[in-house]
């Protein structure tokens, strides 16, 4: 009788279980988070060392990926002449449009830009630093050098590196990619 009854008592225990844990306060269903960001606009500003106007080179897709194709403006750079640089990233699909490089500027130790040049006489120098004193790129020099017969273009690459960054551009993924169009006169 007392094996019957412990048997009884077992089973029954053994039902509610679903019960008693389908009641604790505890939500372990988690919430979703906002959307993940996009970067639907990138912008180089340059002004010159010497003085003068800021220029703009920018590309921007404010629909993301398909739909319309993105527009991009490009550069005119005086030849011999130092800029500095700063990127601007906005995710232009919120309202209002959400600064991402606030959030690249935060998480510095995590993402590095890359500069690349091709077919065109300029160079671009990194100049800020995350808190483990490596290279970032939200702010650069670029200094250009003799004019050139034809366009280019300038390579701005964003690259997500967290828990890899090492100041090369060879570990993690790519964020964002642009090729804008220069022109040194």
């Amino acid at each position: 009788m007392n094996n019957l009854l412990f048997r009884s008592a077992f089973l029954a225990a053994l039902a509610a279980a679903p019960l008693l844990s389908s009641c604790s306060d505890d939500n372990d269903t988690p919430t979703p988070d906002d959307d993940n960001e996009q970067i639907t606009t990138v912008r180089y500003e340059l002004t010159p060392t010497t003085g003068g106007s800021t220029l703009t080179a920018q590309y921007r897709d404010v629909d993301g990926d398909g739909g319309a194709a993105p527009v991009i403006s490009g550069l005119t750079l005086a030849a011999n002449t130092t800029y500095t640089g700063k990127i601007v990233l906005l995710d232009e699909t919120k309202t209002p449009a959400e600064d991402i490089s606030a959030e690249v500027k935060e998480e510095a130790d995590e993402h590095l830009f890359v500069y690349t040049p091709s077919n065109v006489n300029l160079t671009v120098t990194r100049t800020d630093k995350d808190k483990n004193n490596l290279e970032v790129g939200l702010e650069t020099r670029l200094q250009t050098a003799a004019a050139s017969a034809t366009a280019g273009t300038l390579r701005v690459t964003l690259r997500h590196q967290p828990g890899t960054k090492n100041g090369s551009a060879t570990p993690g993924d790519t964020d964002v990619e642009v090729d804008f169009p220069v022109t040194v006169k």
